[in-house]
């Protein structure tokens, strides 16, 4: 017995490494791809601060490595190892993340030992010239208008699809820029001018969250590799680079919250955790951890003492922003809590989830205070104003709603015409956003509930337009005409409706006249 236990003990501790010498693309590639090349691959060459010029995913790209030193004749000389299994965890790779098993980090000494052989390249890669988004066949995506000519609907048609959903919105403190998020990129609109002021793509897979801080120099991105990593990052918004990398969430980072002095960033997390963070040098405060699932959003209360949660485990919490430990939870609800929000005097919080209700919350006491219905469907963000004059609330039933923070009834309904998963309003409390997943956001006048917009952006290009049929493109965006089933031959009579100042009147609330089709 016992020597079968020591037996099991070697079998647990020895790491487990091919008979036969390792190919890249038999044993290495899946190392890599559970791994690195989320990071490290083609599309992020460019975004040093990502990939660190370093592409992995295909054999080709890891034989054009930048660095000199990534593969040598021995594994203890080469990057690729030593990164490793460095005891420097600022530099160990995956970076913020777990350690690779110590069988993977076997299998890739030995390859490179053994001369880091290609092997067979498998038969459904496709070449690295047929990797780029350009290079990718592009479906049809329509945007209509009210505009009629010869008694037929005009519409735009771009070849940009299919659309990533848009995962998140955000205004800037002033209203004068929007934030857009979808899967690796993050859209800044000028909303004065109805056109793309900045991208950032230095940011890793999925962008789940983005906020601006409470004086606007900063613009926090949240996302993430599920399983993998979470991705926390602070651009300043003078010049849009990097300023800080927040590293630690071992799985993808759902909502976060300033405080409302921009001291502090709290960070929600799927891997269970709220980690509170000092903005001015990075540094992890404290890590919350009274939940027993996926948290998926935070929110500070307005003085900055307390923030609270919302958690896939059907709870919400309050918790002490000095201490980490929790004051109170609200429970109760029967499905999985996806986010939060904290009325501006602080007295109340409220929820919603998949359950198609919003819930008021006493923020002293956890009493439930009212469960009021309006969606059809589950309810993916909430959001409040400034002011705290308005709730908006984003449907999965394909619309956004507005309530009264005070009374909690539902002041309007605005359908939107897609799943809307998130949503904001500006500081003034005039505009909302609705962000979908057909790819587009929607901006709404608050009380008339007229849509003044709708806008798109990706690695094609960019376009805003109204429903009287103006728009604003980039220049190198490729636009057809239709009239009902029809493409237009003559494209001459739409040249009119190009124009950004009008979208942007529009943007700010004025009425466009009709335009006038030769």
């Amino acid at each position: 017995m016992k020597q079968l236990l020591a037996i099991l003990a070697l079998s647990i501790l020895v790491p487990v490494v091919p008979a036969a010498d390792p190919t890249y693309w038999e044993d290495i590639r899946p190392i890599l791809r559970r791994n690195c090349t989320v990071c490290h691959n083609e599309r992020k060459l460019d975004d040093v601060e990502v990939s660190g010029g370093l592409a992995l995913n295909t054999f080709e790209l890891l034989k054009k490595k930048r660095k000199s030193n990534v593969l040598t004749e021995k594994a203890e000389n080469s990057l690729l190892y030593t990164l490793l299994v460095t005891k420097n965890v600022k530099r160990r790779m995956p970076l913020d993340a777990e350690p690779m098993t110590a069988e993977d980090i076997a299998t890739i000494k030995k390859w490179i030992d053994t001369g880091a052989a290609e092997g067979t390249k498998p038969k459904d890669v496709s070449p690295v010239a047929t990797t780029t988004a350009r290079a990718r066949r592009k479906l049809d995506v329509s945007f209509g208008t009210k505009l009629l000519m010869n008694k037929k609907p005009v519409e735009m048609v771009l070849p940009i699809g299919p659309l990533p959903p848009v995962a998140a919105t955000t205004f800037s403190p002033d209203g004068k820029y929007l934030a857009v998020g979808t899967y690796g990129r993050v859209t800044v609109w000028d909303l004065a001018t109805a056109k793309v002021s900045h991208t950032l793509t230095n940011v890793l897979a999925a962008v789940n969250d983005i906020k601006f801080s409470p004086d606007g120099s900063l613009l926090a991105v949240s996302g993430g590799q599920p399983s993998v990593r979470g991705d926390l990052r602070l651009f300043s918004t003078k010049d849009w680079k990097l300023v800080h990398n927040l590293g630690g969430h071992l799985d993808v980072v759902s909502g976060m919250s300033f405080s409302p002095d921009g001291k502090q960033l709290a960070s929600a997390s799927f891997d269970k955790t709220v980690r509170l963070w000092t903005v001015a040098d990075g540094k992890l405060v404290h890590s919350f951890t009274g939940h027993s699932d996926f948290v998926y959003a935070v929110a500070f209360s307005p003085k900055g003492s307390w923030y609270a949660t919302a958690s896939k485990d059907r709870t919400g919490r309050v918790v002490d922003a000095l201490t980490g430990k929790s004051k109170l939870t609200f429970s109760g609800m029967e499905q999985e809590v996806l986010s939060v929000a904290v009325r501006n005097d602080g007295l109340q919080v409220m929820t919603s989830g998949y359950e198609p209700q919003l819930f008021w919350w006493d923020a002293a006491t956890g009493e439930r205070l009212k469960r009021q219905g309006g969606h059809d469907k589950g309810v993916a963000e909430i959001a409040t104003d400034r002011a705290g004059k308005i709730v908006v609330s984003a449907g999965l039933d394909q619309t956004v709603r507005l309530w009264n923070p005070q009374t909690a009834a539902v002041i309007r309904s605005i359908p939107v015409g897609s799943i809307v998963y998130a949503t904001a309003i500006d500081p003034a409390g005039k505009r909302v956003v609705a962000g979908s997943t057909d790819g587009r956001v929607r901006v709404f006048d608050v009380d008339t509930a007229r849509l003044l917009a709708t806008l798109w952006a990706g690695d094609t290009g960019w376009l805003a337009n109204t429903q009287e049929g103006y728009v604003s493109t980039s220049t190198d965006l490729a636009v057809t005409w239709k009239l009902g089933p029809d493409v237009a031959t003559d494209v001459k009579p739409f040249a009119v409706l190009n124009s950004s100042a009008n979208v942007a009147k529009s943007l700010a609330g004025q009425k466009l006249d009709e335009p006038k089709l030769p």
